[in-house]
């Protein structure tokens, strides 16, 4: 039930063809922002997903590639757009920049025309939607309170509407209380069990982002089992000791930790310039097939027990490129 449309995949500094760092993920009526780079609300139209109700905000970490747009995207949908108010989260840390740079420069000497609620996340749920939860994880980078975040569907028993039939169970609210798990009594006395027209439990849909990260070894408790993995791909295995000293992943070490925690999908993003797009896939392919190298404005959907599907959003005149 989860879709991911990438607004910006660059490292650290835009391309012609790469935007700083930000993805929304729809989440049934819900809709999020992982990240905030410099020059995503034009990103946000470009994509076509508009900014209605895209007022959650998630950051992973406070450095400038990933909350510089906040600035003008905050200044517009305070303005223009008709919401009641705006949250950001993110770690202590992470806050106390974004507030400076909305207090002290957007909104200096005057009030929000919204309430803008700047909310520290610490590990664990800290926001819980309609059949679905996000989770905060510390990661380790440059700084403290950096954090990776987890969207978990909840379990489900899909409801066996031939075996309803079968047991006469009418249409209506009776067939709504055996989903909810609550036995009913049928019109001639019957009593029949959520057990009776329940199937096996299907897992939820788990999404993760790690943002910038330089260690793996902490991650695998997070990402196990993730239907997709949304990981940085900064460098390649060749300039493996720059990516150590810079606290930042390559990509043969996130295709590494995909196939350890038996992740079904990864995408890996925050790629840099230096490098072309064949060469990052080739090196996440010898290890983890299930990989793509993500560009602006891909947009995939994640559904339980169906294969991942990639598509464009739907954008206009914007290029495919290697760059």
């Amino acid at each position: 039930m989860f879709d991911i449309v990438f607004l910006g995949t660059s490292a650290s500094a835009p391309s012609i063809h790469r935007g700083l760092s930000a993805a929304a993920v729809l989440a049934g009526e819900d809709r999020f922002l992982v990240d905030c780079g410099e020059g995503t609300q034009r990103q946000i139209l470009r994509s076509g997903i508009g900014f209605k109700k895209l007022n959650h905000i998630m950051l992973t970490h406070g450095h400038l590639d990933h909350i510089l747009g906040l600035g003008g995207l905050v200044s517009t949908f305070t303005r223009w757009e008709t919401i009641d108010d705006f949250t950001i989260w993110g770690g202590a840390t992470t806050l106390n920049r974004v507030h400076d740079l909305l207090f002290n420069v957007v909104f200096a000497h005057q009030t929000p025309p919204v309430p803008v609620h700047l909310k520290p996340v610490e590990a664990g749920v800290f926001y819980q939607g309609k059949k679905f939860t996000v989770t905060a994880f510390p990661v380790v980078h440059r700084g403290p309170d950096c954090y990776g975040y987890v969207f978990e569907e909840e379990d489900h028993r899909p409801f066996l509407a031939e075996k309803a039939d079968a047991l006469g169970v009418p249409f209506g609210p009776e067939r709504s209380q055996l989903v909810r798990g609550e036995a009913v009594t049928l019109t001639d006395g019957r009593i029949v069990q959520p057990e009776d027209v329940l199937g096996a439990t299907v897992p939820g849909v788990k999404v993760v982002f790690t943002g910038d990260v330089g260690r793996v070894e902490p991650l695998l408790p997070y990402v196990q089992d993730a239907d997709a993995l949304v990981i940085e791909g900064t460098f390649m295995q060749e300039e493996a000791d720059m990516a150590r000293r810079f606290g930042h992943l390559t990509i043969r070490q996130g295709a590494e930790i995909a196939q350890q925690a038996n992740v079904r999908n990864l995408l890996i993003t925050h790629v840099s310039r230096r490098y072309r797009e064949r060469d990052m896939l080739e090196e996440a392919q010898a290890i983890f097939p299930e990989v793509h190298i993500v560009r602006d404005f891909d947009h995939f959907s994640i559904r339980r027990d169906k294969p991942m599907v990639k598509s464009k959003a739907s954008y206009r005149n914007m290029p495919e490129s290697n760059s």
